[in-house]
């Protein structure tokens, strides 16, 4: 082999190093990046409640930090894609109901849990306030086992404080949830004085105070 043939041979075996050394370096960054980052959680949860009116338990989510959003709708029943007439007439099974997309670390689901017991009335099983019937029922609707846990540990807190001699509440398996039409959702807002005179005409407000005390 001549001295030429030795030194080209030679370069090639350099620039072999050097490319491997490059992407050695690359994977091991690149790597680790990835180990280090571990599994993500799900950035967020969802939650369904019935508590009467739908208007009235938009309002209550909306105002809690860490709610990401809230949608009125119906769930608890059977009929596909229901609309309010069907669901008014109480034929469908459904009961008005809100569905809270929310951030767990910025508001744990007990937290819902609480903001829903003080805004309605546990003691009415057939409908809330001044709204009567089985689409207006109350119910925690749960996503799984530890929805479910945690709602029970709520009920049963509330029924061994003696603050009411019964509680109807339902806690059931949550069901397709549909949106009400849009001209329902964020009614509070886009309607905010017939709302206010639904709400003041409903009693419930006074209500609650009733039930849960003057800081309501």
């Amino acid at each position: 082999m001549t001295t030429i043939e030795r030194g080209a041979r030679g370069a090639r075996r350099d620039r072999f190093f050097s490319a491997f050394s490059a992407c050695s370096a690359f994977f091991l960054i690149t790597g680790a990046a990835f180990l280090g980052a571990g599994p993500q959680a799900p950035a967020t949860s969802t939650a369904t409640f019935a508590g009467g009116c739908f208007w009235s338990m938009e309002h209550v989510f909306d105002e809690l930090p860490g709610v990401v959003s809230v949608t009125v709708g119906y769930a608890g029943g059977k009929a596909k894609k229901p609309s309010y007439e069907q669901v008014e007439m109480g034929i469908t099974g459904h009961a008005e109901s809100v569905q809270v997309v929310y951030d767990p670390v910025k508001v744990p689901y007990e937290r819902l849990l609480d903001a829903y017991w003080h805004n309605t009335d546990p003691t009415s099983g057939a409908g809330q306030f001044c709204d009567t019937g089985s689409q207006y029922r109350p119910i925690i609707f749960v996503a799984d086992e530890a929805q479910k846990a945690a709602a029970e540990r709520s009920k049963t807190t509330l029924e061994q404080s003696g603050r009411f001699k019964r509680v109807l509440t339902k806690i059931e398996l949550a069901t397709e949830f549909w949106p009400a039409e849009a001209y329902h959702q964020h009614y509070y807002k886009t309607h905010a004085a017939a709302y206010e005179r639904y709400r003041v005409g409903c009693g419930r407000d006074a209500r609650l105070r009733q039930l849960w005390g003057q800081g309501q």
